[in-house]
C-alpha cells in the first residue's frame, strides 16, 4: 500500500471503520428499513470522518471505485432487465415451463417446475417469476393428489439459487465486476453449482419437507393449464427455440469467449471475433434483439420497444446505484491496512479462505433479507482482499452468492410473496422454503468448494 495514496495507514482505525461500515449497513436496513443506497452511503461517508483518513485519498477511491464499477457493468444491468421484460410479456414462461414438463414428464411436475425455476432465474427476478407460475403450481398439485409443499419448495429454491448465482442476473451480475470475476467462467461453474443446489431443493421439497406439510392446493386454480398463465399475454406463442434464444444465445457468447482465450493463442482469429462477440454488452444486445423478434404483431412491436426500456431502467436503477457504491467502499478498503489485517489472520488460523464471502452472504442475506444486498456486500468486501487470500475473482463471487440465499424468511420479500401465494402457514413456509434455500445454498457452496480445490476456478 503506497502511503502517498492510502486512505488511511492505521490498521485499528481501519477494522474499527470497516466493522462499523457492516453493522452500520445492516443496522439501518434490518432496524430501521432504510433503503439500502442511503443505508450504504452514509456509513461510507461517516468512514471518511474518521481520525488519521485522508480524505484527499477518500474522494478519490470513491469515485474512482463507482465509476469504474458501473463503467464496466452498467449498460449489461440495463440490458439484462429488458431482457427479463420480454420474457414476461412475449409468452417465453409459458414456453419454457412446457419445454420442461415435457422433457421429464406430466407426473414429475415438481421436477419439472424445478427445472423451469433453474432456467428463467437467469433472466427473471425471482418474485415475479413465482407469481407467474402460481396457478399452475396449485392446478400441478391438484392434479397429481399432493401438497401444495410438495409441489412449490423445488421452484421458489431453483428460482432463488440461480438468481443469485449465474449472471446475466443484476446481483450475481453486479457482484462478478466488483470482483473483477470473468463473467463466462461465472456462469458456466455458477450454472454447475446451481444445477446441484437446484437438485438439492427438488430432493428436499419432494422427499422431506413436502410430506411432512398438509396445506393442499387451493381450488381457485384448479383446471388451469400452462396456457392459461398469461391470459392477457399475446395471442400467438412463440416457439421453444424462440423463447430459449434470449436466454441461451447471450451465455454461450459470453461462455465462448472464455473458452476460446483458454484454447487459442493470442491474435488467433476466432479470439478476435468472440472477444467482440462475447462482450457483455454485445452478447445481451443480441439477447434483446432475440428477445424482440418474438412479438408477433407490428402494434405490440411499437408499444414494447419504449414499454421494455422504461420498465427495465426503473427495474436497474437500484441495482446501479448500489453496485457503484460497492465499488466505492471496495477501493477505500482497498487503500487501508483492515486488507491485509483480515487475509493475515485467515492465512495465521489455517482457515479456507472461500469461508469469507460465503459467511458475508450469509450474514448480509439473514439480516436485511435481501440476496441482492448479500452478493453485493460480500463481493465489495473481499474485492479488496482477494490478491492477499490467494482467492480467485471467480471463488469468491460464487462464494459469496452461495451464502447469499441462506436462509430465507420472515424478514424476505421474496418468502412472502411465495408464502401468501401457496398459502402455507409461516411455520409451515420456514420449514418447507427456509429449508430449502438452506440446503440449496449449502449444496451450491460445496460445489464451489470442490471446484476451487481442483482448480477449475
Amino acid at each position: 500500500m503506497d502511503p502517498a495514496t492510502a486512505v488511511n495507514t492505521s490498521a485499528a482505525v481501519s477494522l474499527i471503520g470497516f466493522t462499523a461500515v457492516i453493522f452500520l449497513l445492516l443496522f439501518l436496513i434490518a432496524k430501521w428499513k432504510w433503503h439500502v443506497f442511503f443505508a450504504l452511503l452514509i456509513p461510507i461517508l461517516l468512514f471518511g470522518i474518521l481520525p488519521g483518513i485522508q480524505q484527499n485519498n477518500f474522494i478519490d477511491a470513491f469515485e474512482r471505485g463507482f465509476g469504474n464499477t458501473l463503467g464496466s457493468i452498467g449498460v449489461v444491468i440495463v440490458l439484462g432487465s429488458i431482457i427479463a421484460e420480454a420474457l414476461k410479456h412475449t409468452g417465453a414462461i409459458q414456453v419454457i415451463t412446457r419445454s420442461m414438463v415435457n422433457l421429464v414428464g406430466s407426473q414429475r411436475m415438481p421436477l419439472a417446475l424445478t427445472l423451469t425455476g433453474f432456467i428463467i432465474g437467469v433472466a427473471i427476478f425471482s418474485d415475479v417469476a413465482y407469481v407467474i407460475l402460481n396457478p399452475l403450481v396449485h392446478s400441478a398439485a391438484k392434479t397429481m393428489g399432493v401438497g401444495i409443499a410438495v409441489m412449490s419448495t423445488g421452484l421458489v429454491g431453483a428460482l432463488q439459487l440461480t438468481h443469485a448465482i449465474v449472471p446475466p442476473t443484476p446481483g450475481p451480475l453486479a457482484a462478478a465486476a466488483l470482483v473483477g470475476a470473468d463473467i463466462g467462467k461465472t456462469i458456466i461453474f455458477g450454472s454447475i453449482a446451481c444445477l446441484f443446489g437446484s437438485m438439492a431443493c427438488w430432493a428436499w421439497g419432494t422427499m422431506f419437507a413436502g410430506p411432512r406439510i398438509s396445506t393442499q392446493a387451493s381450488d381457485e386454480f384448479e383446471g388451469i393449464t400452462i396456457d392459461d398463465l398469461d391470459a392477457d399475454g399475446p395471442s400467438e406463442l412463440p416457439s421453444t427455440l424462440s423463447s430459449y434464444m434470449p436466454i441461451v444465445i447471450p451465455i454461450m457468447l459470453i461462455g465462448a469467449q472464455s473458452v476460446v482465450a483458454l484454447t487459442f493463442p493470442e491474435g488467433h482469429v476466432l479470439r478476435t471475433i468472440f472477444l467482440y462477440l462475447g462482450w457483455p454488452v454485445m452478447a445481451l444486445s443480441v439477447g434483446v434483439w432475440l428477445a424482440y423478434r418474438n412479438i408477433k404483431s407490428k402494434d405490440d412491436r411499437e408499444k414494447a420497444r419504449d414499454a421494455w426500456v422504461e420498465a427495465a431502467l426503473k427495474t436497474s436503477a437500484m441495482i446501479l446505484v448500489v453496485t457503484g457504491l460497492g465499488g466505492s467502499l471496495s477501493a477505500i478498503l482497498r487503500g487501508t491496512p483492515a486488507v491485509d489485517f483480515i487475509a493475515t489472520f485467515f492465512s495465521d488460523y489455517g482457515l479456507p479462505a472461500i469461508l469469507l464471502p460465503f459467511v458475508i452472504g450469509i450474514i448480509g442475506n439473514m439480516i436485511t433479507g435481501s440476496t441482492t444486498v448479500g452478493v453485493i456486500t460480500a463481493a465489495s468486501l473481499v474485492a479488496p482482499m482477494l490478491g492477499s487470500l490467494s482467492l480467485s475473482p471467480e471463488a469468491a463471487m460464487l462464494a459469496g452468492a452461495s451464502g447469499s440465499v441462506i436462509i430465507k424468511y420472515v424478514n424476505s420479500s421474496y418468502f412472502w410473496v411465495c408464502t401468501s401465494l401457496s398459502r402455507l402457514s409461516v411455520p409451515d413456509a420456514v420449514f418447507s422454503y427456509g429449508g430449502a434455500t438452506l440446503v440449496g445454498g449449502l449444496v451450491s457452496f460445496l460445489s464451489v468448494c470442490v471446484m476451487w480445490g481442483v482448480g477449475l476456478i
